[in-house]
């Protein structure tokens, strides 16, 4: 059995709670479905300055999104990138989706910003490098849904680059036993990719929000990167 510990960085909007409870349920349904169903979960929110009282208990702390930017000055942001520095320097496994994978990218050192491309919605594909770990996609290919303007815009320092595509150079990278990150989000389902793109169709604008909508009809791999982050966990 392993302890994991979700930090989990936003709240959903009050219409899908019914649905999907909260982001750190859906991180545990996610897990469950992927094979994890002696895992248990801890879940604290952090932008009300939720921690546990330590994290010595805990196999891995994951990271989840939120529509904040990971580098901004807020005081519970600020808060969050002191702790997983803290974890970092005490070499604890760490997982980070989206938001998670760009704070982490900071704490390494690394630049984060506005995407040059603009948003990323829908399903997105990208070429896997990292061919050598476990459960690793056999033709090479991966693709997840995806809801970002910001992203991470360099490897950071000793980092191994997981997934590249020509908007999200850096869209998954992982660092020795430690870290593994991802820019897309494996707790999506369609439903809910599509319910975030109706309430950004504005700022979209017609064209990207289209295209994203249409790319909802393709299959994507969220629970693969699952099962790979699930051996990346229980790896000795």
């Amino acid at each position: 059995m392993k302890k994991i510990c979700i930090l989990e960085n936003d709240d959903l909007a009050p219409e899908v709670v019914p649905l999907y409870e909260r982001y750190g349920s859906m991180f545990e349904r996610l897990f469950r479905d992927a094979g994890a169903s002696d895992w248990q979960f801890d879940v604290f929110h952090t932008p009300n300055m939720e921690y546990p009282e330590s994290f010595d208990g805990y196999d891995a702390v994951l990271l989840t999104g939120s529509k904040a930017d990971s580098f901004s000055n807020e005081a519970w942001v600020l808060e969050l990138r002191r702790r997983v520095s803290e974890l970092l320097e005490q070499k604890k496994k760490l997982l980070g989706i989206c938001f998670g994978h760009q704070l982490i990218a900071i704490c390494l050192g690394a630049k984060v910003g506005r995407a040059p491309q603009g948003w990323g919605v829908g399903r997105m594909s990208y070429d896997w490098h990292a061919t050598d770990l476990p459960l690793a996609p056999e033709d090479k290919k991966m693709s997840l849904l995806v809801s970002h303007r910001d992203q991470v815009l360099e490897l950071p320092d000793k980092a191994l680059l997981l997934a590249s595509n020509a908007h999200c150079p850096v869209a998954a990278y992982s660092v020795g036993e430690e870290v593994f990150c991802v820019q897309g989000h494996p707790e999506f389902v369609e439903e809910y990719s599509a319910f975030l793109m109706n309430r950004r169709r504005e700022t979209l604008g017609e064209e990207l929000y289209g295209a994203g909508f249409k790319s909802l009809e393709l299959a994507h791999d969220g629970l693969d990167v699952a099962r790979m982050m699930k051996a990346f966990v229980e790896a000795p």
